[in-house]
C-alpha cells in the first residue's frame, strides 16, 4: 500500500501552545505524501492560514475542515475559540464542555472524508475524540506537547502516589527516573496538585478523565529528539510497547523566515521593529523574555522581572502580557517612567511575537523562559542557554531537563506553581535580585557560562540533524507512518 492512499485526521487543542505544533506536524506528515486533514475552527483557521495555505500552495496533501465552535452557548465571548481568548481562566471548563460538541459534528462528515481516515492525531486533551477513532474503527494516537522526561515522571509519581505523602514544600526525589531529580509537591502539575479553587476542584476531575482516557492510546506522537532525552524517551518507550515516535523538533520544520515569522499570527515581516532593532545589537549580548501565550504576571510581579532586567545592564527583548491586569502594568510602565529609561537598551513587544525568528538572530545571548514545552524546545534550537521561569502545568519538569538532564539553563528560583485563576495574587515570588542575579550568571564570559554554551550549541546541532533525511526523527517519522500503514493492510485484509 502506498503512503498516498494513507489518510491522517489531526485534531488540535484551540490554543496556542498545542495548534502551533500540531500544524508543524501536519506539514512534517504531509511531506511523506500522507494525506492530512486538519480540524479546527473558523478563527483559527484565519489566524493560521497563511501558513497552512502557503504549505498547500507548495503541493503539500493538507486540507482543513472548520467546525463551527459554539463559544456563546457555553458563556464564553462570541469569537472566543481558543484558550488565550479567555477573559478569566475560570472559563476553561467552559471552554472545553464546548470543544467537545465538536465530535457530533465530525462525526457526521467523517464518512465523507477521502480517502477513508486511517488514524486520528488527537491532542490528548479531547479525549472525545478516543470515542470517534473506536466508532470508525482506527487507531487513535495521542500528542501530548509534553516531553518524554514529563511522561515517565507522571507515570511514576501516579504509580508510586508520592506526592501523597510529603508536605507542599518538602523536596523527594522523582521516582523511577534515569538522574537523581528532586522536586516539591507545590512544583507539581495540576493532576498531582490542583489548588484549593472550587474551580481548580472541578477542574481536577476534568484532568482526570483525560489521564484515564489518555492510556488507551493506540500510541503516542511527541515533540523531541533522541539525542536531547535519550534515557526517559527509552524508558517511555518501554512502558508503550514500543509506540512512542518522537519526530521534533517540530519548529526546526519551518524553512523560510515569513513561516516562522507567522508561526501563530498573521502578521508580516515588516511588523516587527524589533527585529530591526536586533539588527544592531552585538553577537551574543541580548536576553530574549516571554513567559509565553498563557502566563499573565501579575503587575507586582511584572514590576520585579522589569527591574532586574533593567538592573542587569544587558540588553533585552520583553514580551508584555498581563491579560486582565494589562492596564494596570502600562500604568505602572508609564508612571515609573520605565520604558524611557531603558530606551536603546530595551524593547517592550506587545502582543504577538516571532519568536523563532528572534531566537535565531545572532545578537541573541540567552532566552528567559516560563518552560512551556515549545519554547523550550525553540530555545534549543536556537542553541540559546536558558533562564527558567516555569509558571505552572509541567513547566517545572521541563525546568529540570533544561537545568539538570541537558545542563543549557540556570533557574530564577521558582518555588511553586501558579495557578490561571490567580491573577490577582499579591505575593511575590521572583524579586528583581533573583531576576538580575540568574541573567547574569547566564551571560557570564566565565568557564560554567562557556560549558553551557557549548552544550546549549550541541542540541542545537543535534536538533537540525535530528529531522534531515537520515536524522532519528526523520526515521521515527518512517516507522510511524509504516506502523499505521501495517494496521490499515491488516484492517483491509480482515
Amino acid at each position: 500500500m502506498m503512503t498516498s492512499n494513507l489518510h491522517f485526521i489531526i485534531i488540535p487543542l484551540m490554543c496556542p501552545g498545542h495548534l502551533i505544533p500540531m500544524v508543524d506536524m501536519a506539514k512534517l506528515i504531509a511531506q511523506q505524501s500522507v494525506t492530512v486533514t486538519i480540524v479546527i475552527t473558523p478563527r483559527n483557521a484565519e489566524r493560521f492560514g497563511s501558513v497552512l495555505d502557503r504549505a498547500i500552495a507548495s503541493g503539500l496533501p493538507i486540507r482543513i475542515l472548520k467546525l463551527k465552535f459554539p463559544a456563546s452557548d457555553f458563556g464564553l465571548p462570541g469569537g472566543c475559540e481558543s484558550v488565550d481568548d479567555l477573559p478569566t481562566f475560570n472559563l476553561s471548563k467552559n471552554f472545553f464542555d464546548a470543544s467537545a460538541t465538536l465530535k457530533q459534528p465530525l462525526e457526521e462528515m467523517f464518512n465523507e472524508l477521502k480517502p477513508k481516515p486511517s488514524c486520528i492525531i488527537s491532542d490528548k486533551n479531547l479525549s472525545w475524540t478516543s470515542d470517534v477513532a473506536e466508532k470508525f474503527q482506527i487507531p487513535w494516537v495521542i500528542f501530548d506537547g509534553m516531553s518524554c522526561f514529563t511522561q515517565l515522571a507522571t507515570q511514576y509519581i501516579c504509580v508510586s502516589k508520592v506526592h501523597e505523602k510529603v508536605t507542599d514544600f518538602d523536596p523527594f526525589i522523582l521516582p523511577g527516573l534515569p538522574d537523581e531529580i528532586s522536586m516539591t509537591k507545590s512544583q507539581l502539575p495540576g493532576l498531582f496538585n490542583p489548588g484549593n479553587s472550587a474551580k481548580a476542584k472541578e477542574f481536577k476531575k476534568v484532568r482526570e478523565k483525560i489521564r484515564e482516557v489518555e492510556l488507551g492510546a493506540y500510541g503516542s506522537i511527541v515533540n523531541s529528539f533522541e539525542e536531547l532525552e535519550t534515557r526517559y524517551i527509552d524508558e517511555y518507550r518501554k512502558l508503550k510497547n514500543g509506540r512512542v515516535w518522537c519526530i521534533g523538533p517540530f519548529s526546526n520544520s519551518n524553512k523560510n523566515d515569513l513561516d516562522k515569522a507567522q508561526r501563530g499570527n498573521n502578521g508580516s515581516l515588516n511588523d516587527h521593529s524589533c527585529l530591526k532593532w536586533l539588527d544592531s545589537q552585538n553577537t551574543r549580548s541580548v536576553i530574549y523574555v516571554c513567559l509565553g501565550s498563557l502566563t499573565r504576571l501579575t503587575p507586582l510581579q511584572f514590576k520585579e522581572l522589569a527591574l532586574g532586567l533593567e538592573d542587569s545592564g544587558y540588553p533585552f527583548i520583553l514580551v508584555v502580557k498581563g491579560g486582565g491586569k494589562t492596564e494596570d502594568i502600562e500604568k505602572w510602565l508609564a508612571e515609573d517612567g520605565f520604558e524611557s529609561r531603558v530606551k536603546g537598551t530595551g524593547v517592550l513587544v506587545r502582543g504577538w511575537a516571532p519568536q523563532v525568528l528572534i531566537l535565531s538572530h545572532r545578537a541573541m545571548g540567552a532566552f528567559l523562559t516560563h518552560c512551556g514545552w515549545n519554547s523550550t524546545i525553540e530555545g534549543v534550537c536556537a542553541g540559546l542557554p536558558m533562564i527558567t521561569w516555569p509558571q505552572f502545568a509541567e513547566q517545572f519538569f521541563n525546568e529540570r531537563v533544561v537545568v539538570q538532564v541537558a545542563g543549557t539553563g540556570v533557574g530564577v528560583g521558582a518555588q511553586r506553581v501558579m495557578y490561571l485563576e490567580e491573577e490577582d495574587a499579591v505575593e511575590i515570588q521572583v524579586t528583581k535580585e533573583d531576576v538580575c542575579k540568574a541573567v547574569r550568571i547566564v551571560m557570564d564570559d566565565g568557564e560554567e557560562g562557556e560549558e553551557r554554551r557549548k552544550k546549549a550549541k550541541y542540541f542545537k546541532k543535534m536538533a537540525e540533524k535530528a529531522i534531515e533525511d537520515g536524522g532519528s526523527s526523520h526515521l521515527n517519522l518512517k516507522l510511524f507512518i509504516e506502523d499505521i500503514m501495517l494496521h490499515t493492510n491488516k484492517g483491509l485484509a480482515g
